[in-house]
């Protein structure tokens, strides 16, 4: 922030001064950050938010001195308890590193050795921190496993990383970042590839632990709930530098920047229904180049010409200010965005898509000659029924069989059992040139566009190849014109092409793989998980694209995804799913306000809600999903479920209807 700071007060534990990392060559760097300040107090929570791409985790590995072998830190301070540990040689960085300052990554399974068990890998931590306990720290381990509330910890200790749930392997990487005792804790994005109810365990035992041992807290996150829900104080990042810092309650209340209002309006929630949401134009300025102006200028809508006058200054305090050249009162945005009016057909009638007992079994093979032992039951006898021009979510924890019924819905995968009826044709007996006939009535878009795109293809081939599969769309000028009128359909100039897939934003390839669906004049999309993988801002242009599209062409949509925010905005009626079964499903209202399944309630209350003075009473479920391949007896639920009886345990519920258009199975409200 680049100003006179105050002295340093005795409970600051990290300062980082007027960082300044680059990536890359020397000629042209990518300025990843670029004069940052921070300060991290005794006992203090501050959560880092921005864009993916805006340097966050570039200044947690900053901080860690683990840069990539093109990273280097070219200026600023790093001070530890008053001591610098950018001065350090290796060897006492390594002392530091793990011991007076943790880190937890965002994804456990790549920071943990397949071949070693997690009770291992701590010990090497133990053994490098904690003399107390190098000599024998096993004894250790299982004190760490059991204050991360790993059940059983005696016996996980000697597991491998393959046989712990997603939630245990992010323990055990809490439970390494714990052994030597740290002052500070970098976690980036601790829970973003877990289940909401795992989030909820995840952040109540880091403010646990915060509690019992007193040290402080660098979170990274890009979910404003989990900032609501953790932050003392908040810091928002963009193209590489700090553009405010303040009180969590002050940032809520009134955000300042111009870029951080525009976060907030363009969060989904049930209130903004009836209108797209607001979105940021433009795209993050490329890193590569000094800047003399705002950063935020060219897509910021309160920009006035005193804007151009060089970098904006930095107004307030070193720990609670913003950079901008306006005040908070100049600052003025207008709605973006112009209201989406759609109006659903009803329920009524017979649904476009109806899923009748449907099954998918995967065999269990063992031995020499790969006997089937068993099956792992992905889907187990789903209902479900989908209208036309309506839009039904699907949400349930990672594993519960959600992607692999979109895919059987389509014949993606063959149903081990069951019916699927597309208007009037039943799906599961068509083979070969039939199914494929019809396979232009229904799409999908897969949640990593990236990766279900040919790198070696051109965007104007990847779009066309459906309509050439399907001998649609006239000749190759006529198909061509077809491309061009989708790109623009979806917001990409007409240029797009002629380019690749890699020459794009995680966004706009969302965008290419929204209009290859489209192509062909699909009724049904099939949209999973479609914007788990991008920044609110983005998120937030898909969905008023998913929202223009469907009112203008009367789309159906299976919406599959773990975003309940998402799920409140877009949503007509809602599917819950747990190990292979709907266990509720009703209109999105009635699902959302007033559940009826335990686990529905449950799995509601442990999302985190973007405002900090809401205290959500999270309804904790003991250990984790079972396993598809071994079911448990009677309801699938009832050995986490907080509310099961004992006839739970006898016999699974038959779904009951609670009105025209709610169901739910569950024994509780078969009276």
């Amino acid at each position: 922030m680049n100003q006179t700071r105050p002295q340093t007060g005795h409970d600051l534990v990290l300062d980082v001064r007027d960082l300044c990392t680059h990536l890359g060559s020397r000629n042209r760097p990518v300025r990843a950050v670029d004069g940052v300040d921070l300060r991290l107090h005794h006992g203090e929570t501050f959560v880092l938010v921005g864009e993916s791409g805006c340097g966050k985790s570039m200044i947690a590995l900053s901080t860690m001195r683990l840069l990539p072998p093109s990273g280097r830190v070219v200026d600023g301070e790093v001070v530890l308890n008053g001591r610098s540990l950018l001065d350090l040689p290796e060897v006492e960085m390594r002392r530091e590193r793990g011991g007076r300052i943790g880190m937890i990554f965002q994804e456990p399974m790549t920071s943990l050795n397949p071949v070693m068990t997690a009770g291992r890998q701590v010990a090497e931590a133990v053994r490098l921190h904690d003399p107390q306990h190098a000599a024998d720290p096993r004894a250790r381990v299982v004190e760490l496993f059991r204050q991360v509330g790993i059940p059983d910890p005696a016996r996980r200790v000697d597991e491998y990383p393959h046989q712990l749930s997603g939630g245990m392997k992010q323990r055990v990487m809490i439970a390494m970042a714990l052994a030597g005792r740290p002052d500070v804790l970098i976690a980036d994005e601790p829970t973003t590839a877990l289940d909401v109810t795992i989030q909820a365990q995840v952040l109540q035992l880091l403010r646990d632990l915060q509690r019992e041992t007193g040290m402080a807290i660098l979170l990274i996150t890009h979910d404003l709930g989990v900032v609501a829900e953790m932050a003392d104080r908040v810091g928002v990042m963009y193209a590489g530098q700090m553009v405010e810092v303040g009180a969590v309650d002050d940032f809520f209340r009134q955000p300042r920047h111009p870029y951080s209002r525009k976060l907030f309006r363009s969060l989904p929630d049930a209130s903004k229904r009836n209108q797209g949401l607001d979105i940021i134009k433009g795209m993050v300025p490329p890193l590569d180049r000094e800047f003399t102006l705002c950063r935020f200028r060219d897509r910021c809508e309160a920009a006035r010409e005193l804007c151009g006058g060089g970098p904006p200054p930095w107004q307030g305090e070193t720990e609670d200010g913003y950079r901008c050249h306006l005040g908070v009162d100049d600052i003025h945005l207008e709605q973006a965005v112009l209201p989406v009016t759609r109006d659903p057909v009803e329920n009524g009638g017979r649904p476009l898509m109806q899923a009748t007992g449907l099954k998918v079994h995967f065999p269990i093979r063992k031995g020499v000659l790969r006997r089937t032992v068993g099956h792992v039951k992905a889907v187990d006898g789903l209902d479900m029924a989908l209208h036309a021009g309506r839009t039904l979510a699907l949400v349930g924890e990672s594993g519960c069989g959600k992607t692999t019924v979109g895919k059987a819905l389509l014949q993606l995968l063959r149903p081990t059992g069951g019916s699927v009826d597309f208007d009037g044709t039943e799906l599961t007996q068509l083979k070969g040139e039939p199914l494929r006939r019809l396979r232009r009535s229904f799409q999908i878009i897969f949640q990593d566009p990236a990766s279900s795109m040919n790198p070696r293809m051109l965007v104007g081939d990847i779009v066309a190849e459906g309509m050439r599969a399907q001998g649609i769309g006239g000749d190759r000028n006529a198909q061509r014109a077809r491309v061009a009128e989708l790109l623009g359909q979806v917001g990409l100039p007409a240029d797009a092409v002629q380019r690749y897939p890699h020459e794009f934003s995680g966004g706009q390839r969302q965008r290419i793989a929204i209009a290859r669906a489209l192509a062909v004049d699909p009724r049904l999309i099939v949209c999973d998980e479609p914007t788990s993988a991008l920044d609110v801002s983005v998120q937030a242009q898909v969905l008023n694209l998913l929202k223009e599209l469907q009112a203008a062409l009367d789309l159906s949509y299976l919406f599959i995804t773990h975003n309940i925010a998402v799920v409140a905005y877009l949503a007509d009626e809602v599917a819950v799913m747990y190990l292979g079964r709907i266990v509720e499903q009703g209109p999105v209202g009635r699902i959302l306000n007033a559940p009826a399944h335990p686990y529905t309630e449950a799995l509601l209350a442990s999302v985190p809600v973007p405002d900090p003075a809401r205290h959500r009473e999270v309804l904790r479920l003991e250990g984790d999903m079972p396993s598809p391949a071994n079911p448990p007896a009677g309801c699938h639920f009832h050995e986490r479920c907080p509310k099961a009886e004992p006839r739970c345990r006898e016999a699974y519920p038959p779904t009951v209807a609670l009105d025209e258009t709610h169901r739910v199975a569950c024994w509780l409200h078969q009276e």
